[in-house]
């Protein structure tokens, strides 16, 4: 997997920063990629498994560039499937990030496709996301169904969804 992306690079640069220092990555970052605002996750795999995954919706921050450098950090040390990573981890792990579209709402399924969208499912306070094209998501039935049980909703509860487009960089 290469790592050449201007955002997988930055993701990459707060990683190793966080661990090592303890300190968030600052700096002005001027790539027409890192401007503006928009959610953002983060994934680090290690071994092609899942190491750390996490993101925001929405923006949470003044630039793309800032999202990416918290959402890289908090991927490697809050994910509560796993332990924070490790300085000796940092070799072995590859980053993939994605930047959302804009959440647009959906009337059914039929306008839902796991390939192209990811799904936001809401009732409530409680809502659940997944993102497109993730291996072993191949029916809008899978996705709407793991984002239900992220959010812990019900396989019967009704939800209102929504779809997204992310740009994903590798």
């Amino acid at each position: 997997m290469s790592e050449n992306s201007v955002p997988v690079a930055l993701a990459r640069r707060s990683l190793e920063h966080y661990v090592t220092k303890g300190t968030l990555l600052s700096g002005d970052y001027s790539d027409p990629v890192l401007e503006g605002q928009a959610g953002t996750f983060v994934s680090l795999k290690k071994g092609g498994e899942l190491r750390g995954c996490i993101g925001t919706i929405q923006s949470t921050q003044p630039t793309v560039a800032d999202e990416i450098i918290h959402n890289a950090v908090k991927a490697a040390t809050v994910d509560p499937r796993f332990n924070p990573v490790r300085a000796e981890e940092l070799d072995e792990i590859t980053i993939s990030v994605d930047i959302l579209g804009e959440p647009e709402p959906v009337q059914s399924h039929q306008e839902l496709d796991p390939k192209v969208y990811g799904v936001i499912v809401r009732s409530g306070r409680r809502s659940g996301l997944l993102l497109p094209d993730l291996e072993g998501v191949d029916t809008v039935d899978q996705q709407v169904s793991i984002a239900k049980q992220k959010a812990g909703i019900g396989p019967h509860e009704s939800v209102e969804l929504y779809r997204f487009r992310v740009t994903r960089y590798t």
